[in-house]
């Protein structure tokens, strides 16, 4: 299961093995990030309640329901959470089949509401995207966004099963090493917890962490992939579904490769997009006079990347593959990375410096919107996909997927079709070849979809809000991967609804760069 573009590593020049794995058509760039915010607001100086629930997740022993209790304390880690943060561990079962068994530690981070206490609703619960990103960490660091919420809701995060601080996937050379070795380390190393990390797991892990927390219902923001993990709770626990929004949804009902080609088809359509407003407000534009010659232009310095690879900067460098992966990160910062990527192109094509392009878009990300968190694990995204998707293709499969990727965009073709590999030799059988959502009985879920994005595209929106049979779609015209909280009227839309419950008119349509 997945939402978004190719895993792969900030730094250029990994093997071919690592390369294959770090191509892989994912959603993991899904989220949509922020500025760090080094320290917390101050908190409310009225007493706090705490809330209680009283409907625990079924069949579970009591040692983990009323039995347990979290307890709250200062983090000691990220150096970023140190200042107004508090972390937890929660106890959950390894294989909910089996509730009586072996126990894991979820890692907890929650930064209190400030508003008073008549006024507070709940716990928020956020999941930044992936699969692969930790929440403990990604909090912090994007706190920019969710801000305005801190009246009304405690925001809590958490590392998903498979990453950080819960059951960590490690996949390299050796049991502690924290990189990507192929799917043979992964069986070698944390080999007995890999069928127990999916999604559904973890959405598992939700319903537990949202009793602990007090919430009769689970209030829960999930950006990217995270919308894949809020739908799969609404479907399993329709009756606990409190104030749910899907922002960058993926689709539900395409399967994994089904996702790749869709996906590669969206982000050639936005770089299309950037090459025709280079054309027209860029002097000296690096792509030339539009769309076509733009892939002319790419196709020559991609062959000239593979024969030799640009200097990147600390000894690193710069191939054809990463030339992809580096364009579409500026594509995902929607028109706010459109002049960075003209002139880091500019450098690449006139002078061979590769450095500002692999510097990526990370630095350059305005405050309300970038890519992939740092910590984003490759070896997590792989696992947890894998887990999720039954697609285990043979190879005469693999070459024709891989032509129809290739096919279906000159730009990122070649980069991207290198992913129809990612589960061919897992060791284990995935669950599902596409999401089960359909969460009748739920309250409404809002769904938010950006007609230009490039990593989930919004024919998905449409899609997960049709599948979960009570999801209300809100249509942003906007380009970039997610649309919250740059676009005015997404923010408002979607900060009423979590304040009061209201969804939007359906079929209400929010205006920005693409109208």
């Amino acid at each position: 299961m997945s939402d978004a573009h190719p895993i792969r590593s900030r730094r250029p020049g990994l093997s071919v093995g690592a390369r294959i794995i770090a191509g892989v058509v994912l959603a993991a760039v899904g989220a949509a990030g922020a500025r760090l915010q080094r320290d917390a607001p101050g908190r409310s100086a009225e007493p706090r309640t705490e809330f209680t629930a009283n409907n625990p997740p079924a069949g579970l022993p009591t040692a983990l329901t009323t039995g347990q209790h979290l307890h709250w304390s200062r983090c000691t880690s990220p150096p970023t959470a140190r200042t107004g943060y508090d972390c937890a561990t929660m106890k959950a079962p390894l294989d909910y089949r089996k509730p009586d068994g072996r126990t894991i530690d979820v890692a907890l981070i929650r930064l209190k509401a400030t508003g008073p206490n008549a006024r507070r609703i709940g716990s928020l619960v956020l999941n930044f995207g992936g699969p692969g990103v930790s929440g403990v960490i990604g909090l912090p660091e994007f706190l920019n966004q969710y801000e305005p919420l801190r009246d009304r809701y405690d925001l809590v995060s958490f590392d998903p099963r498979g990453v950080g601080g819960t059951i960590p996937v490690r996949c390299g050379k050796s049991a502690d090493d924290t990189g990507y070795d192929g799917a043979d380390a992964c069986a070698k190393h944390p080999g007995a917890l890999l069928p127990y990390i999916g999604t559904s797991h973890t959405a598992r892990d939700l319903d537990l962490m949202r009793y602990l927390l007090g919430d009769e219902r689970l209030h829960y923001f999930g950006v990217s992939y995270g919308t894949a993990l809020g739908a799969v709770y609404a479907h399993l626990y329709p009756t606990h579904v409190g104030r749910l929004v899907l922002e960058a949804s993926v689709d539900p009902t395409e399967d994994l490769d089904e996702k790749q080609v869709s996906q590669v088809k969206a982000v050639q359509a936005a770089f299309d997009r950037f090459a025709a407003h280079c054309a027209a407000r860029i002097r000296h534009c690096p792509t030339g006079d539009g769309p076509e010659e733009a892939a002319r232009r790419m196709a020559r310095l991609a062959d000239r990347l593979k024969k030799k690879p640009a200097p990147a900067g600390a000894g690193r460098s710069l191939d054809a593959d990463h030339l992809a992966y580096a364009v579409d990160d500026y594509l995902d910062l929607g028109t706010n990375g459109w002049s960075p990527l003209a002139k880091a192109l500019t450098a690449l094509i006139d002078h061979n410096d590769g450095r500002p392009l692999s510097k990526g878009a990370n630095d350059i990300g305005s405050a309300d919107r970038a890519t992939t968190p740092r910590d984003h694990s490759r070896a997590a995204q792989t696992a947890i996909t894998c887990a999720d998707s039954s697609l285990r293709p043979g190879f005469e499969r693999l070459d024709r997927d891989q032509a129809r990727i290739e096919a279906a965009s000159p730009v990122f073709g070649a980069a991207w079709s290198i992913g129809v590999y990612q589960c061919y030799d897992w060791p284990f059988d995935g669950e599902r070849a596409t999401l089960q959502v359909n969460a009748d009985g739920a309250a409404p879920i809002l769904v938010v979809g950006g007609t230009g994005d490039p990593t989930t595209p919004y024919p998905g929106a449409r899609h997960m809000a049709r599948a979960l049979g009570v999801g209300v779609l809100l249509t942003a015209e906007e380009e970039g991967h997610g649309t919250y909280p740059q676009n005015r009227c997404v923010r408002e839309t979607v900060d009423r609804y979590l304040r009061t419950g209201r969804t939007p008119t359906p079929g209400t349509v929010c205006r920005g760069s693409m109208s």
